[in-house]
């Protein structure tokens, strides 16, 4: 997700790939240290912690309850020595899969909070209410769009998501139809502008923000985002930049 978000440009130079690298480097930052007398977690338990903690996560994101540290805790049992390794997976999956954000709403408490990336509040699921979280592809879609002059072909956008293995016709595990999705859910749903470009023989189509998007979030938003998987800062896109900081200022002015 993180590598089709960057890689495309609005003028397809190397100027604009480098100001947006190909993230084949990991893309969760810092990762905790092993700490002194803890037993090693092999990968295979690893990987089953959380998944399991993802899944538990994903319900309470879906009925909007919050989660307690004492929740976590239980559901890794006798694994909660490794409890920061396990939740830092567990966060960068939510936020790189599902388009989740954790956030502690009351540190002393220990309360997280499970909120959308972006602040976007498209809620559809694949396989109804207690499915899973299509936000990822939207997110996807706002990225590309805005880092490539605020419309994108149709050609790139398949060719940028075969990259992560969605095709045009073929049912995905998270995102269902994946062209049903993005030319019809989204367009409905106000957050994609999808037109036949003017004057194209023979013709073709490009996505564009549409009003939805525009009210739920920002290009700053989305830019911070994009500087977020890179392990990076805003200001190290000054062409990004500057656009999404004007368009704040304007809509300060309004």
């Amino acid at each position: 997700m993180a590598s089709s978000q960057s890689s495309q440009s609005d003028e397809g130079s190397t100027r604009e790939r480098e100001e947006l690298p190909c993230t084949s480097r990991d893309q969760g930052g810092p990762q905790p240290r092993p700490q002194l007398g803890l037993q090693p977690l092999c990968d295979v338990v690893l990987h089953k912690k959380v998944d399991e903690l993802v899944d538990f996560l994903l319900l309470k994101y879906n009925n909007k309850d919050v989660v307690t540290k004492a929740e976590l805790l239980h559901s890794i049992k006798d694994y909660q020595e490794h409890f920061p390794l396990i939740f830092s997976k567990v966060s960068e999956c939510l936020y790189m899969v599902f388009g989740i954000d954790v956030k502690e709403v009351d540190p002393p408490g220990h309360i997280y909070a499970l909120l959308p990336v972006l602040g976007l509040t498209y809620n559809k699921t694949l396989g109804g209410e207690q499915g899973i979280p299509k936000n990822s592809l939207l997110i996807i879609m706002l990225s590309a769009i805005f880092t490539n002059g605020n419309h994108v072909s149709e050609e790139v956008v398949w060719e940028m998501l075969s990259r992560m293995q969605v095709f045009d016709g073929v049912e995905h595990c998270i995102y269902g139809e994946p062209r049903k999705l993005i030319t019809e859910e989204l367009v409905q749903e106000g957050y994609l502008e999808y037109h036949e470009v003017p004057n194209s023989d023979p013709a073709c189509y490009e996505f564009l923000w549409g009003p939805r998007a525009y009210a739920e979030t920002t290009k700053m938003k989305v830019l911070e985002h994009l500087a977020k998987v890179h392990g990076t800062d805003p200001l190290s896109y000054p062409r990004l930049y500057a656009e999404a900081l004007r368009e704040e200022e304007e809509a300060a002015h309004v």
